[in-house]
């Protein structure tokens, strides 16, 4: 499909729209669909699920995995370059050890919602630890935790919020700052990137899916999940999930080329996080899988901020009305910071997402993965 074209049909302005447009772009493509429903209202009442589907034999063992929504609200790129990819694909040139599985909003409470979080208030990206096991600390975090997400967002309190955080900035460093920030906590409900004190839904769902569709019987599954936020403006960055000198570190770098990002070497625009979705591809897959992260740059990190602090104060209220003032022009700016949405943005967005989907499908297709 014409790249300008696809730009116009592919992407979606609710979480509503995009699910109504993959499933209808799965049908009329003769793909396998599934319904994992979510037990929870959308913002607009809506019915919420991931939904998934499926090209090619059944006993594929050579396996494209694309997934949406991991963050919720950018789930808005995601599900675009899902539909895209499935309309751009020649159905009947699949290869016929190979198939494809669409994970379309692994989190679509965050993705109706317009949050980065799931219905339990947690980062899945941080959610994948063994929860039997003593979980990683964050000072840095505890000692931040107030000024990160305020209880109020009156000028008084984030001033002084604001000075608080230079002054552990300028004491401990950039790099403390932004692991104290964003490397995963698990002792504040409230508070941003709280990877739980348990397995949310949106994890479960995917430990069925990958059950469900047998992926740990395949020969090698390499799993593109889609991100923003993260790096310049439409820049698609493909980071790898695997450490360094790891088979599937060799894979993707072959594959995907000298642009991969490794953030345990400091290549990559994002830092070491904990509870990543590695942890549940290595404990089902073994070194059967690669894994990447495609992330999209949008605006600044101190933008990325203030709009999660704004989001996260909004929902720490309770029962707020969306359709208010405060409301929208909150959720107006989170959705904008994790999908810009201008032409020139989805253009790069779309061009990248065919690339890393071509340069999968190809190895597979070939067989490098074994």
């Amino acid at each position: 499909m014409d790249l300008l074209r696809s730009i116009e049909n592919s992407f979606s302005s609710s979480y509503l729209e995009a699910r109504n447009k993959f499933l209808t772009t799965a049908e009329t493509n003769q793909l396998k669909i599934q319904n994992y429903k979510n037990s929870n209202l959308g913002a607009l009442q809506e019915e919420l699920s991931c939904d998934t589907a499926w090209l090619g034999p059944d006993d594929a063992k050579q396996i494209l995995v694309t997934i949406s929504g991991t963050h919720g609200v950018e789930g808005f790129c995601g599900s675009g370059c899902q539909i895209d990819w499935i309309n751009s694909i020649n159905i009947h040139s699949l290869p016929s050890n190979m198939a494809m599985l669409f994970i379309h909003a692994i989190n679509p409470f965050g993705f109706s919602w317009c949050r980065r979080v799931t219905e339990e208030g947690c980062d899945l990206n941080r959610n994948y630890l063994d929860f039997s096991e003593p979980l990683p600390e964050n000072r840095g975090h505890d000692e931040l935790v107030d000024f990160f997400v305020p209880a109020s967002l009156d000028s008084v309190t984030m001033n002084r919020a604001e000075i608080e955080i230079k002054r552990y900035r300028d004491k401990n460093g950039e790099k403390a700052f932004q692991r104290a920030r964003k490397s995963g906590q698990y002792k504040h409900p409230h508070s941003m990137f709280f990877g739980g004190f348990e397995p949310t839904w949106a994890r479960k769902t995917l430990e069925n899916i990958i059950r469900d569709y047998s992926l740990p019987q395949a020969d090698f599954v390499a799993v593109v999940d889609y991100h923003t936020g993260l790096g310049p403006f439409g820049y698609g960055e493909p980071i790898s999930a695997h450490l360094p000198q790891t088979l599937g570190s060799e894979w993707v770098s072959r594959v995907y080329g000298e642009s991969i990002g490794v953030p345990e070497l400091g290549t990559s625009s994002s830092i070491p996080l904990h509870g990543t979705s590695r942890d549940l591809w290595d404990r089902k897959l073994h070194n059967q899988y690669s894994y990447i992260a495609l992330e999209y740059g949008t605006y600044s990190q101190e933008r990325s901020r203030a709009a999660l602090r704004e989001d996260h104060w909004l929902h720490n209220q309770r029962d707020f009305n969306w359709n208010s003032e405060e409301a929208q022009r909150i959720k107006k700016e989170i959705k904008n910071h994790y999908h810009p949405g201008s032409p020139d943005w989805l253009e790069m967005v779309l061009c990248r997402s065919r690339q890393v989907l071509r340069q999968a499908t190809n190895a597979l297709a070939g067989s490098h993965a074994n």
